[in-house]
């Protein structure tokens, strides 16, 4: 595991540095899992701030990985779908306090990641924030659209995850993606402050809260976004218009034209 975990009292801060903009991978999702093992292992009643490293939270799927990827057959899109599917829902459901602390640009999955923290702390200039996937060629998994109308509500999810906007930190606030902004060199103490805001004795009562709260969300994911993802969002990942749409956007992207 490439990821660091510190204790700050009673919280665990947990720093992603898969690679140097956390673009998300195979390799970012087997860090994900190593770290929450370890939480689960060594740190069970403690609150967690996720975190980045320099001015990156996360850029989203690695799209270097993930284009070619998507140029192949359905089935092996489905089965890497289901990998993905689970690192956010590991995050999304964890049974103690999480939050972000946006340290920088969070993009697309990398949003999302931070979304399905209970609360987030964003830094107060410079970052960018946005759900890109429409634009660039990928279908919003109905999972995701799901965890986002619970943390957002669902006119901001559906303005965010349609029009594929990137939006500045006041934005970002005033649309609710964060909750509160804070300057980078305090960033982290607030996010501590925060999830050690719930004490110690009341851990229990606050996972059993968060599952209820969840509980509509979870039940909408279970009936509804799990069926309708495994019917048909491998095949509009891997359609001709969306293979297209990732050509064009690789080529804005990098200057070069796809190789796939």
């Amino acid at each position: 595991m490439s990821w660091t975990i510190e204790r700050r009292g009673r919280v665990a801060v947990v720093t992603m540095n898969t690679n140097p903009v956390n673009a998300q991978n195979r390799a970012f999702f087997a860090d994900l899992h190593d770290a929450f093992d370890e939480l689960e292992r060594e740190h069970t009643d403690s609150p967690v701030v996720l975190t980045g490293t320099g001015t990156r939270f996360s850029a989203g799927l690695d799209l270097g990985e993930h284009f070619p990827l998507f140029a192949g057959d359905t089935e092996t899109v489905a089965s890497w779908f289901q990998d993905y599917r689970a690192t956010n829902m590991r995050l999304f459901t964890y049974p103690r306090p999480t939050v972000a602390a946006v340290n920088g640009h969070a993009f697309a999955g990398g949003l999302i990641t931070a979304a399905v923290c209970d609360r987030r702390v964003a830094v107060d200039e410079g970052a960018k924030f946005g759900i890109n996937e429409v634009p660039i060629g990928i279908p919003m998994p109905a999972v995701y659209l799901r965890m986002l109308a619970y943390a957002w509500g669902e006119p901001v999810a559906s303005r965010a995850c349609l029009q594929g906007e990137i939006y500045g930190t006041v934005d970002a606030l005033r649309l609710g993606f964060v909750h509160e902004l804070a300057p980078a060199d305090e960033l982290l103490d607030r996010a501590v402050a925060i999830a050690e805001s719930t004490p110690e004795d009341s851990i229990g009562n606050y996972a059993y809260t968060k599952r209820a709260l969840q509980a509509p969300a979870l039940r909408d994911i279970a009936e509804l976004s799990d069926p309708l993802d495994v019917a048909e969002l491998a095949a509009g990942m891997t359609s001709d218009g969306s293979r297209r749409a990732h050509r064009r956007y690789w080529e804005q992207l990098k200057g070069r034209p796809a190789e796939w």
